[in-house]
């Protein structure tokens, strides 16, 4: 078995690892460590997170870097607050008494206390590509003396929009300065990143050591995007012990569906990339107490997240790619325990997710959902249980006098009832359920010929709401041609041309369709972008 002794790192940088009691490295530390240490060349490392990436490039780096330079060495891109603090808290503790400074730059916070520790001096700069940028734009962070660039989930940053960031910080830096791109996982956008900007590069690929098909339950359910919400209330009701994370595309739709849970009782809270970071601490310290049972998250928020033992991942709406539907259900069966992954799938989703199915080696099966009568059948079951339990523990003493004035004056089976009526009466009431009309599961265009012509519509099979108009401030008058704008639109906002149809130019706006979940990533990207967002659903 590898030591980490066994690949060329120095006493000093040993004797940290030991303090932290690490003896062998991982599968990426193993391979990445030796090449960056011995090779010239740049790295394309892919590996699951939590898989020891931070110290498979972090300890060559404590190696390589000059002491008390005063001037940064090396950057560190990472696409959250939360991963930032992490890498850097990471490297800090494995520098042991090197005279090597870690600044740590990221959005949220005072920029005015980073510029002092910026101006202080330090050899390596963690951060957000955001928040280096205006580092960078303000003069108090240069970066001509780089020597190591690193991307650390570099597919995050590509879902979040930071690949023109990262072009435009990489154009600041040394020609010959080494790159280091680490990523869960390769979409094509990743590869061209490194095909532009890297010149010849190792390739480490890591396999996760169990595979997501052996250990995690997969099944899917054809609901429509209006059900959603209730559907989702039905899976967690069935399952006493739920404790889950229930995955959204983007912040809106987070806060919406935590707003409707919460509104409906259960412990239940939000994490995206908007949430004020005492915020997001606090919310993720109930959570991995269990004092919420419920994060409903954003891929970003929920990346750099390490909780154990949960029983489900729902994908109330899907993921971009099945590169990161892989990714989201590997949350749950960790650790050899079997885990429950379940998709809600609108008509506007079919094809997203056949595209996942084919990735996907093992068969994810099709289920109906609860029926209501089962759900209160489970609770009723549920309840008999925790009664028998509290009796057995003879939990019950200082209750009995007053059970004994209330058996005084009416019958056993009336006051339980009653006493059922005042705490369950919603729970144990089949009509507080909507009724779920269920999906056919189908969603085509009526007409392929022409992604652009006015014949192009969509067909949600009897579900209106699964394609949504929308309305747009550009049109002729800025050069916009259907076509054009349709390049625009994916440019800025990451959707594909393909989900976006019968487009509509006029002179000084446009109107366009696409389904429901790309509308509200394309309405949330333009609302951030300035006081008043170029894009609203179009009115009736």
């Amino acid at each position: 078995m590898t030591l980490f002794k066994d690949l060329g790192l120095s006493e000093s940088t040993l004797q940290a690892l030991e303090i932290k009691g690490f003896v062998n490295p991982t599968p990426i530390q193993e391979q990445a460590i030796p090449l960056l240490l011995q090779g010239k060349a740049d790295i394309v490392g892919q590996a699951q997170t939590g898989t020891g990436k931070t110290a498979a490039f972090g300890l060559p780096l404590i190696e390589l870097l000059e002491e008390k330079t005063g001037y940064p060495q090396a950057l560190i891109l990472v696409p959250t607050r939360e991963l930032a603090q992490q890498v850097s808290q990471e490297i800090i503790s494995y520098k042991g008494d090197k005279k090597l400074f870690v600044a740590t730059i990221y959005g949220g916070t005072s920029i005015v206390a980073q510029f002092k520790d910026l101006k202080k001096g330090c050899e390596i700069v963690v951060g957000t590509p955001g928040r280096i940028i205006d580092h960078i734009e303000r003069g108090t962070l240069k970066l001509d003396r780089i020597s190591h660039l690193i991307l650390d989930e570099a597919d995050e940053m590509l879902n979040m929009g930071f690949v023109e960031d990262i072009e435009s910080i990489i154009a600041k830096m040394p020609a010959d300065r080494r790159m280091l791109l680490f990523s869960a996982t390769m979409p094509r956008e990743i590869l061209g990143i490194a095909k532009r900007h890297m010149g010849k590069y190792d390739e480490i690929q890591i396999e996760p050591q169990h595979s997501t098909a052996e250990l995690v339950e997969q099944y899917y359910l054809d609901v429509a995007e209006r059900d959603k919400k209730e559907a989702l209330s039905r899976l967690i009701d069935i399952e006493p012990e739920f404790y889950g994370l229930i995955f959204c595309m983007t912040k809106i739709q987070t806060d919406e569906v935590a707003q409707w849970l919460i509104e409906h009782g259960y412990a239940a809270e939000a994490m995206h990339g908007d949430v004020a970071q005492s915020q997001r601490e606090k919310t993720l310290s109930l959570f991995k107490k269990k004092v919420l049972n419920i994060l409903v998250a954003t891929d970003v928020a929920a990346r750099g997240i390490d909780v154990k033992d949960l029983t489900h991942v729902i994908n109330y709406s899907l993921p971009q790619d099945a590169e990161t539907y892989v990714h989201r259900i590997g949350r749950t069966g960790r650790a050899g325990k079997t885990g429950i992954a379940i998709s809600l799938v609108s008509p506007g989703e079919t094809r997203k997710f056949t595209q996942v199915k084919r990735i996907v080696k093992k068969q994810i099966q099709k289920r109906k959902l609860p029926e209501v009568k089962e759900i209160v059948t489970t609770r009723v079951r549920q309840l008999l249980n925790s009664v028998n339990t509290v009796i057995e523990t003879n939990g019950i003493d200082r209750y009995e006098e007053v059970a004994g004035q209330l058996l005084a004056v009416n019958e056993p089976e009336l006051i339980i009832a009653a006493l059922l009526k005042l705490n369950y009466e919603k729970e144990f009431d089949t009509n507080s359920y909507k009724h779920i009309k269920e999906s056919s599961g189908s969603y085509e265009r009526t007409d392929r010929s022409d992604r652009f012509g006015k014949s192009n519509s969509y067909s949600g099979g009897g579900n209106s709401d699964s394609a949504i108009r929308l309305f747009i401030a550009k049109g002729k008058m800025d050069n916009f041609n259907a076509r054009a704008l349709v390049e625009f639109i994916e440019n800025e906002t990451g959707v594909r041309q393909r989900m976006i149809n019968n487009v509509k130019v006029m002179e000084k706006f446009s109107f366009f369709t696409v389904p429901y979940e790309q509308s509200e990533q394309i309405i949330s990207h333009f609302k951030n972008k300035g006081k008043r967002s170029i894009v609203e659903r179009a009115k009736d």
